[in-house]
Order: structure tokens, then C-alpha cells, then sequence
């Protein structure tokens, strides 16, 4: 049977929360998942949605899914779609899910005129990019990402 990947539903959160923890698991990080139900309703489905999910499935059971949204280039002047988590549950890995999600996020950015997709893949994951680079991702080594959060973030607003 083959896969299909449908837009997530509120009634979806739990599925995708449960798929948040897994993938945090792989990436050794269980400890940092602060996200409930309810804040990711309130991503997805709330007054102002800011993240997307779609779902994939076989026969009615989730197999992994990808949670988005769009991001923007001053460069270029045009919205991009951000991949946020692609997940595909252990014993569907190898069986075209993931491709399949790729490609229909590659689907929704071409439809919504978007410029560029992209995600970020932790260095030791080798698996992983080597599927990215398969799927015609280019890697922009020259790019470091950064972060502030916690404490560092309050003390830069000048709050803390």
C-alpha cells in the first residue's frame, strides 16, 4: 500500500508531540522537549498559527511526519519554507516515507512561490544527510548556526 501525506488535523497534536519525543531521542536531547499538546495546538491551530505538520500514513497508521513554516530572504525578496523536524518512525525508515514527505513539502514551497527550502541536520548524522544530499540538498557549511535562549536571552532584551 502506498503512502499518504495529509495536512495535520488539531486532533493530530498528540501523534505529532509523541513523534517530537522520538525524534529528541535519537538526537539524545529526550531531556530538552518542554512543548505540550496544548502549546503546539496553539502553534498550529491557535488565532495566529505559526507552524504547519503534515502527516504521513499507511493504512490509516502515522509513519513520520514534517513540521514547517515559512521563513524569509531580504536577499531575495520572497518567502521561504523552513523544515523544522522530519520524522519517520523506525520501521518505516527505508520505505519512502521521507522522501515522500521531502517532496511534498518541495510541492507546498514551489505552490506558495517560495525561493528556497531548507533545514538544518546535526553533524553526526550521517544516515541523514547522506539521504539529503540523494534528495539534491546542498550543504551551506559556510553558515554557523546561532541561538540565545534561557538566560542569555533575557539578559540580551535587557530583562533579567
Amino acid at each position: 500500500m502506498s503512502v499518504t501525506i495529509r495536512a495535520a488535523m488539531p486532533g493530530d497534536v498528540a501523534t505529532i508531540l509523541h513523534f517530537v519525543r522520538e525524534l529528541a531521542a535519537f538526537e539524545r536531547e529526550s531531556d530538552k522537549v518542554v512543548a505540550t499538546e496544548d502549546l503546539l495546538h496553539e502553534a498550529m491551530f491557535g488565532e495566529r498559527p505559526v507552524a504547519e505538520a503534515v502527516i504521513a500514513e499507511r493504512d490509516g497508521t502515522a509513519l513520520g511526519m514534517a513540521l514547517f513554516f515559512h521563513n524569509f530572504s531580504t536577499w531575495t525578496g520572497w518567502k521561504g519554507l523552513y523544515l523544522e523536524d522530519l520524522y519517520v518512525t523506525p520501521e518505516a525508515r527505508g520505505s519512502g516515507v521521507g522522501s515522500a514527505l521531502l517532496r511534498h513539502l518541495a510541492g507546498i514551497a514551489v505552490d506558495r512561490g517560495c525561493t528556497r527550502f531548507e533545514w538544518a541536520v546535526l553533524d553526526w548524522n550521517e544516515r541523514a544527510i547522506q539521504f539529503y544530499r540523494a534528495m539534491g540538498a546542498e550543504a551551506m557549511d559556510e553558515w554557523t548556526v546561532n541561538r540565545v535562549s534561557g538566560a542569555a536571552l533575557t539578559a540580551l532584551a535587557g530583562r533579567g
